[in-house]
């Protein structure tokens, strides 16, 4: 789009335009994200801004089990909170080239365009995990909209073109795919031991599984029921027949 239909609007990336033009985003929904799971527990991840997106960001740290360092002179009430409580740690203070050592990820959410291209160029240098929030373009990993039910997650990206969307599809995902799908892997998750003790290949197990999750009766459709002694008959009858067979 040309640079007018954002007149006044400044530009926030690392081009340094002095208005922006949206010439940093283009080719974004040609991206090919490498989508992944990522292990967090005990990781240093720090958070530069004190703000409510910055809140935000460091509940989604926390509730991943990741180590967290908030990096800002002030910060809402509830990030207070969480550092008075012991929760996270708190550098009361600006941002640091230092902050970055021994990091695992950095997330920036602050309304300062120089420090967001600052903490984004300073972690590529280190060959880390940073996002700049809602700069797309101060990106190398995007995060995406995740909807949670016990140990299934959900994650719905739409390569940053509408995080507006990507929280609709969230919420229909949610109404289709809840608990009884949760449940359905934990019940399949206390089987796990018997299948890799039990069955020799992966092909077996893979198998073994895919007779109980696609097999007749549906077990998600018992566990909407709430006959969950059923599903576990499911699974304890196919458990019996792999072992005859």
């Amino acid at each position: 789009m040309p640079a007018q239909a954002y007149a006044g609007k400044e530009c926030v990336c690392q081009l340094r335009r002095s208005i922006c033009d949206q010439s940093c985003v283009q080719g974004m929904l040609d991206t090919p994200f490498y989508i992944a799971c990522l292990k967090l527990t005990g990781r240093r991840c720090v958070v530069v801004g004190g703000g409510a997106i910055g809140l935000e960001k460091v509940e989604g740290l926390l509730a991943c089990d990741g180590r967290v360092t908030l990096v800002s002179p002030s910060a809402v009430p509830a990030l207070e909170g969480l550092a008075a409580e012991g929760s996270i740690s708190w550098e009361r203070r600006s941002y640091r080239s230092e902050d970055l050592e021994g990091t695992f990820m950095v997330i920036a959410a602050t309304g300062d365009t120089a420090i967001n291209i600052r903490v984004y160029e300073e972690a590529e240098e280190r060959a880390m995990l940073v996002n700049v929030v809602d700069v797309p373009p101060l990106c190398n990993f995007i995060l995406p909209a995740v909807f949670r039910s016990g140990p299934l997650a959900v994650a719905i990206s739409t390569a940053g073109a509408s995080p507006a969307l990507a929280k609709r599809i969230k919420e229909q995902i949610a109404d289709e795919y809840g608990e009884p799908y949760a449940r359905l892997a934990e019940l399949l998750n206390e089987v796990r031991g018997w299948a890799k003790g039990s069955l020799p290949t992966y092909q077996d197990r893979k198998v073994f599984f895919e007779s109980i999750v696609n097999g007749e009766p549906d077990p998600v459709e018992l566990l909407r029921r709430g006959d969950e002694r059923a599903v576990r008959d499911l699974i304890a009858a196919a458990q019996r027949s792999t072992v005859a067979a």
